[in-house]
Parts: C-alpha cells; structure tokens; sequence
C-alpha cells in the first residue's frame, strides 16, 4: 500500500540480511544462528555474561527446532509430490495433512520457548528477544500509524497495538523473513479495513503524513 512506503523502507533496512537458512543442522547452520542470536540478546539489552549465554542457548534451540520442523515439511511434501505425479489434488489432499501436524508441532515449540524465556527474563526483557527475532516490525509500525494519524483515540491505538501484537507472535515462529514480513502484512490489512469504518480516508492520511515526513526532512537540512 501506498501510505506505507516509509515502513517498508525501515523494514528493509532493519531485515538486512537476515534472511534464515534452510538447511540441515549441521555446523555451518548452528554457527548462523548462534551469531544471529547473539545479535538479538544483545539488542534485548542483556548485559550479565552468564545470563547472556542461557538466554542465547536458549533462542539457538528455538531456531533450530523451527529449522527442523520445516525441514521435514519440505521433505515429506516433496516426496509425495514425486510419488503422486499425476494426482495433484491427492498430493495437495496429503501435504495439507502434513501442514495441519507441523501447525501443532509449532504451537508446542512456541509455548515450550516462551515459557523458558519468561524463567529467565522480564516481560520487558521476552518482548525485546521477540521484536529481535522480527526485525523490530511492531514498534516500528506502531509507533509509524500513530505518526501517520495523530488523532487516534486511545481505544483506536489499542486495537491497532493488540493485532501487531498477534502479528508478532505468529512471525516469531515463521520459517523465513519474507513470512514473518507476511504475518504483519496480513494484520496492517486488518488493522487497516478497521480504521477506513471508523471513518478515516487512508488514502488521505497517507498522503498527509508524506508530506510531513518530507517536511521533517527539509527542516533537517
């Protein structure tokens, strides 16, 4: 969408890349994950060495667990993909099978890793490991609708904070940056619909807060 030009650009930006790696557990793949996690600790602020490395053990084995589990998706849809060549809504009938146990296999692993890292750290300290592990997108869109429509009502922010939050939780699971990026993509649609029925032209608002971006600019210079 148009009006959210400036946060893909942000999102860009803090994405990098950071991009994760499909393959098997091996070395080469721990040493990633070990060195994007420790990357993400040390942005959530973690400064005491002994607690560092159990939060940071902590964040690899979620990452390699995730990793595990869509690896074998990947297998096990390819194989009956090669074993049902000419039947391609039988296939599509088995791999959503296989889909629906790796929906479960994640939501056990997502609250086994939450449940760990509230026993090590605060609330402040878990939201700062998740907004780590999807580039920041939450406060960054939050705090960049609230930019663009300064007239929210606080009941309007609440709900805009609630789905980002949702959004954020569902991302920190995704296999790849592209679906974490699709699970917040999915809830601005969201969030979005609600704010035209409550009255606001975004088309509008977007093209306001463009020209007061551009302004900030200029004033800078």
């Amino acid at each position: 969408m148009k009006h959210f030009k400036y946060i893909a650009i942000l999102l860009l930006s803090a994405a990098g890349n950071a991009a994760f790696a499909q393959a098997p557990a091996d070395n080469n793949y721990i040493k990633v994950i070990t060195e994007r996690s420790n990357k993400i600790v040390t942005g959530a602020g973690i400064t005491d060495s002994v607690k560092f490395k159990k939060v940071r053990d902590i964040v690899v084995a979620q990452y390699n667990d995730l990793n595990t589990v869509y690896d074998a998706r990947k297998t096990k849809a390819n194989d009956i993909k090669a074993q049902m060549p000419d039947d391609k809504a039988g296939a599509n009938t088995k791999i959503a099978l296989v889909d629906s146990d790796v929906v479960k296999q994640v939501k056990v692993l997502h609250a086994s890793y939450i449940k760990k890292l509230n026993k090590e750290l605060s609330a402040d300290e878990v939201d700062n490991i998740k907004d780590g592990m999807t580039y920041r997108i939450y406060p960054i869109t939050y705090t960049a609708y609230q930019d663009e429509i300064p007239n929210l009502t606080e009941k309007q922010k609440g709900k805009i904070k609630g789905w980002l939050l949702e959004a954020r939780e569902n991302a920190i699971d995704a296999e790849s940056a592209e679906k974490k990026h699709a699970w917040f993509g999915k809830f601005k649609g969201r969030i979005n619909n609600y704010l035209s029925a409550q009255g606001y032209d975004m088309k509008k608002e977007g093209e306001e807060w463009q020209k007061r971006i551009k302004e900030r600019q200029a004033a800078k210079q």
